[in-house]
């Protein structure tokens, strides 16, 4: 029995010895690279959450869209050095690990692994790529990419943007949107969302179709102290027995837009001598359209009675139309644009007076 126990404790001596001589340069490189694609990806869910946070806070009128704006904006300069940091971390583990690459202190599983490892210069830096799978490479700062990725040295065909965009708010009547019903500056609406960006020749930068989904908030507030009523199947704008401080109508949708994107980005050598297309760093222009369904429709009272503070939220239909189809364009510069989106159907679905959506304002594409 003495001895069965002896075998058995070299037998897992000799099994943990082979785990450990399997651990090659290619899975330890995985092992950081997966690490690095969680930080971000986690980072990026916490980000989405927070910023869901602040849209439920200015929803309910707890905050102004001016201090939504600015907690976005510190909430992903927040997390965007939290990612910073936390993959600083990683890439030196990762250089520490090509380092002993080269220095023979860490095996690798391929035959012949010079045939795989390739040292590019760029500039006065080197950088050093070893593959990982049959068709993924890795570098020394952390990023994973294609074998095709890799030979175009940072080249993307398709790149991926998070889209907001907020201005004014109003509808047309009878082709314009002159004398009103609505207030010009306090009718509002924002957009956020997230879109892919593919350039469609492959030895030319100027077409791209960008597509993805958004979501929509349409705001309306009435002139004249007044609010919207359905009767029946009429939706109308009625002078309000109380006096308000704020009568706000919202919309919200999720929509699918589509754009032909015109990038005048240049082309660009890279050390090689190969030619590298990039997007948003230049004028460009796009038209299109989109389409999508009403998520919720809701109108917002606020007024004053005895001496308090009242504020009504009323949710219903109000006889507004559930699907929305239009189009849209921009013009901008980098990631910074003008847009402009038109419903082409109308707002309500009944009423005798078809009055639809126009919206102006600036749109950020972010990269």
């Amino acid at each position: 029995m003495r001895n069965f126990t002896i075998y058995l404790a070299l037998a897992a001596c000799l099994f943990a010895g082979k785990v450990v001589a399997q651990e090659t340069f290619e899975s330890k490189a995985r092992q950081i690279a997966d690490k690095i694609e969680k930080i971000t990806k986690d980072e990026k869910e916490a980000l989405k959450i927070e910023i869901e946070e602040v849209n439920k806070q200015f929803e309910s009128g707890t905050i102004t869209k001016a201090e939504a704006d600015v907690k976005k904006k510190k909430l992903a300069e927040a997390r965007a050095l939290i990612i910073e940091n936390k993959v600083a971390v990683s890439h030196e583990e990762l250089k520490e690990l090509v380092q002993q690459k080269v220095n023979g202190k860490i095996s690798s599983s391929e035959s012949n692994p010079k045939e795989r490892d390739s040292i590019v210069l760029i500039g006065k830096k080197y950088k050093i790529t070893y593959k990982v799978t049959d068709s993924t490479y890795i570098d020394v700062n952390g990023i994973r990419r294609k074998y095709n990725e890799r030979k175009r040295l940072g080249e993307r065909r398709t790149t991926s943007q998070f889209v907001f965009a907020a201005g004014v708010n109003n509808l047309v009547t009878n082709g314009s949107a002159n004398n009103s019903d609505y207030r010009y500056w306090g009718s509002h609406f924002y957009e956020w969302g997230f879109t892919s960006n593919t350039r469609l020749f492959k030895n030319d930068n100027l077409l791209h179709l960008k597509y993805g989904f958004s979501v929509m908030y349409n705001n309306l507030r009435p002139t004249g102290n007044r609010l919207f009523v359905a009767n029946g199947n009429q939706t109308d704008l009625e002078t309000s027995s109380v006096n308000l401080h704020d009568s706000r109508f919202r919309n919200v949708y999720l929509t699918a837009p589509v754009h032909l994107e015109f990038d005048f980005t240049k082309a660009k050598k890279n050390a090689e001598g190969k030619t590298i297309f990039r997007s948003h760093e230049s004028i460009r222009f796009g038209i299109g359209g989109y389409a999508g369904f009403r998520v919720k429709s809701k109108q917002i009272l606020k007024y004053e009675a005895d001496g308090h503070d009242i504020t009504v939220k009323e949710k219903g239909g109000f006889n507004a139309n559930d699907f929305i189809y239009g189009v849209s364009t921009y013009l901008g510069y980098r990631a910074t644009s003008l847009y402009l989106k038109y419903d082409l159907n109308p707002l309500f679905k009944d009423n005798a007076v078809k009055q639809n959506n126009i919206s102006l304002g600036v749109r950020f594409d972010l990269n």
